[in-house]
């Protein structure tokens, strides 16, 4: 029987979580959210959880009231948050979106739980920070993104990390594929949320519309896998059903495939190395026929070497690009700024002076420098 405290519980990937949890049985001690109370209210009813907490304190008086009925403590608060990540359970899945996940992390590993991650930010700005904090602890990091848990499934097959060549994440394309760089200025928000395969929230569909989470994915990947940034390629794959693949020394290659559907990562991130009956569709190759990948526009789509480029950099450059594309992204979906300005902001902020980078402390304090300097540059 696993137990879980699942943080993010009302987003796409923590309702799909608790849609794992309902199907396996697994008992969940804690739930955390953002404000959505009515749905989070539904979840505490279904899941008896001993702990909720609602990171809206104004949302989490309501929900108290609520839940009066019930057993169950209402936190609020990041403080509240950080409680239900070191709550009595095995694992914690992190889904919270954004670098406000890297506290919760780093709460959960203090505790001694398993981190199944959903949340990018935690390793591209805490990177290899994160990583020996869990080795130290005697935890694991187990990856949630599609991407991330191919690799990580092509691994857990082969068994011998010293022996990768090149890691290959494929990327969708967005709904922007195949447009040139000139194309894309007059982009709208409306058109950058048109995802063509995944229903994802609004800045993690943005982010794959500039393939700036691509980037993210090619940090991530970096610091769970022990593997340079030369070493990790990107290429684009329409269908998404190859969600990415490892190539090892010999020049063998294995991938994993699937339906794209987010269970299936999260499954395997809770099971792992055990394999379950699931909900999701079986791949019918047959119906398929046909796979295709193309390179990545690096022109067009700048981000993701702009995020190479801030891994190279060292210190904490990847919490300063993490921080700038948060701002550029949300101003751009308020019509402040235009799609093209994305990247721009990104770049000039990843190249602002930085603290050295060797304490988590430090990386709090970059990603607060440059969300100032990147506002700076959008006012």
């Amino acid at each position: 029987m696993k137990r879980l405290s699942v943080l993010g519980s009302t987003g796409s990937i923590g309702t799909q979580t608790l849609d794992v949890c309902r199907r396996l049985g697994f008992e969940v001690t804690a739930l955390a959210a953002g404000s959505n109370i009515e749905l989070l209210e539904k979840q505490a009813r279904e899941f008896r959880p001993k702990l909720v907490a609602v990171y809206d304190e104004e949302a989490a008086k309501r929900l108290s009231i609520a839940l009066s009925d019930t057993d169950i403590t209402v936190l609020s608060g990041e403080e509240g948050v950080l409680e239900t990540a070191s709550a009595d359970c095995d694992t914690v899945l992190n889904a919270v979106t954004g670098i406000a996940g890297l506290r919760p992390t780093i709460a959960a590993i203090e505790a001694g739980h398993d981190v199944a991650l959903a949340n990018k930010e935690t390793l591209v700005a805490g990177g290899k920070r994160v990583m020996d904090y869990a080795a130290e602890k005697g935890v694991k990091i187990l990856p949630v993104d599609s991407e991330h848990s191919a690799i990580f499934q092509c691994l857990q097959a082969k068994g011998d990390y010293s022996r990768i060549k090149k890691l290959i994440l494929t990327a969708s394309g967005g709904p922007f594929f195949g447009k040139k760089a000139e194309e894309l200025i007059n982009v709208t928000p409306e058109d950058a949320l048109n995802h063509p395969t995944w229903n994802m929230g609004r800045k993690v569909t943005i982010d794959s519309a500039t393939m700036a989470n691509k980037g993210l994915e090619v940090i991530e990947a970096a610091h769970l896998f022990g593997v340079s940034a030369d070493n990790i390629e990107v290429v684009i794959h329409r269908e998404s059903i190859v969600h990415s693949l490892v190539e090892f020394t010999d020049n063998s290659v294995l991938a994993q495939l699937g339906v794209p559907d987010m269970r299936t990562p999260i499954q395997y991130a809770l099971t792992v190395p055990e394999r379950c009956e699931s909900a999701v569709q079986s791949l019918d190759l047959a119906k398929i026929c046909t796979l295709h990948f193309y390179p990545q526009d690096n022109e067009a789509f700048p981000s993701t070497n702009i995020a190479r480029y801030a891994l190279s950099l060292g210190k904490t450059a990847t919490a300063a690009f993490n921080a700038a594309d948060e701002i550029a992204v949300a101003a751009f979906l308020e019509g402040k700024i235009g799609f093209t300005d994305i990247p721009k902001i990104i770049e000039k902020t990843v190249e602002m002076p930085l603290p050295g980078g060797t304490t988590f402390e430090e990386v709090f304090e970059t990603d607060k420098e440059a969300r100032k300097f990147a506002s700076s540059l959008i006012k």
